[in-house]
């Protein structure tokens, strides 16, 4: 069974990897389209919204790979030469030093993350002094970057800007729809069971905009609601205050589940969930992974940045209801 199982998963990843070719291979011809390159899925999401027909997208970072740590494999350079834009999440979000360089010193790079600190200083979160690059998990936020896509392809392809400005325009309202969507989700949880638990730092910027109170923003208690035992990017050590402390705050909030991250590994949670056992805790893995750092593959609840928000805000509505 075992075996059968690796076969299959074996295939399944020389599929995946066989429709990037193609898709890669297509994105490289010269059709007269801007080639735009974007590192995530959740900024490829925007600039293809906006741009349509009249750019070609492409992007980097795959799956359940880490944006946090990314490091270029082979065929990334050529990407990256090739493009005429390059979108980025920014913020410190893809701090792997070989690509780090290529966005830092290439002029055709384009932070959002950026953009949106630049025209908002309060926008960003600061957790330890660091800067919290998880700002799309805010969806007011991130539509925040729309404006700064319209102009960039305009300026690309001017005689579309017009449709470029139309195309903004549509996706803002529907990003304005989904993020109260998302608030009135999670407002059916009763607001003394809206704390939550998971790997690591990839859900404040989440709790902020729709686990808080009314005045929690303003106060900063909205902190409150959220803690991992890993810090701003998941390959942070687990020390024993870290799950001290996590421990005390499953306590104090009588908290039964934590949930993992889609492309975080378990590990840290594991140890959290045996020590609260050994200290007589009543506390467990969720059921259902949460999209943070990365969008879910095709097909699933998740596979898209919109329904990855609203797959998060249902699945923690039902288990913190119950």
């Amino acid at each position: 069974m075992n075996k059968l199982f690796l076969c299959f998963f074996a295939l399944m990843l020389t599929a995946c990897s066989g429709d990037r070719q193609k898709d890669f291979r297509r994105w490289m011809e010269n059709d007269g389209k801007v080639k735009v390159l974007s590192t995530t899925g959740m900024v490829n999401d925007l600039v293809k919204e906006i741009g349509g027909g009249h750019i070609d997208t492409l992007t980097l970072i795959h799956g359940e790979l880490d944006p946090h740590s990314y490091q270029l494999v082979k065929g990334d350079d050529e990407k990256l030469k090739f493009a005429d834009i390059i979108f980025y999440s920014g913020l410190g979000l893809e701090h792997g030093p070989s690509l780090q360089y290529h966005l830092l010193q290439g002029r055709k790079a384009v932070s959002l993350g950026d953009y949106i600190e630049k025209n908002d200083l309060q926008a960003v979160i600061y957790v330890n002094g660091q800067k919290d690059p998880h700002i799309w998990m805010d969806i007011s936020l991130w539509a925040k970057s729309i404006p700064l896509i319209v102009n960039v392809l305009s300026d690309a392809v001017p005689e579309h800007t017009a449709e470029f400005r139309a195309n903004g325009n549509q996706l803002m309202e529907v990003m304005t729809k989904t993020h109260r969507q998302a608030k009135e989700i999670m407002n059916k949880v009763p607001e003394t069971k809206r704390y939550l638990v998971t790997s690591h730092d990839a859900f404040n910027y989440f709790t902020r905009a729709y686990l808080s109170e009314p005045g929690e923003v303003e106060s900063g208690e909205w902190k409150k609601r959220f803690a991992a035992p890993e810090g701003l990017s998941p390959e942070s050590q687990l020390s024993v205050t870290d799950i001290r402390s996590i421990i005390d705050y499953l306590k104090k909030h009588h908290i039964t589940q934590i949930f993992p991250e889609s492309n975080v590994s378990r590990d840290s949670i594991r140890k959290i969930v045996q020590a609260g056992k050994d200290q007589g805790l009543n506390v467990k893995i969720a059921c259902c992974a949460l999209y943070g750092d990365a969008m879910g593959k095709s097909g699933s609840d998740g596979d898209s940045y919109l329904k990855m928000i609203i797959y998060d805000a249902n699945t923690l509505a039902n288990h913190m209801g119950n």
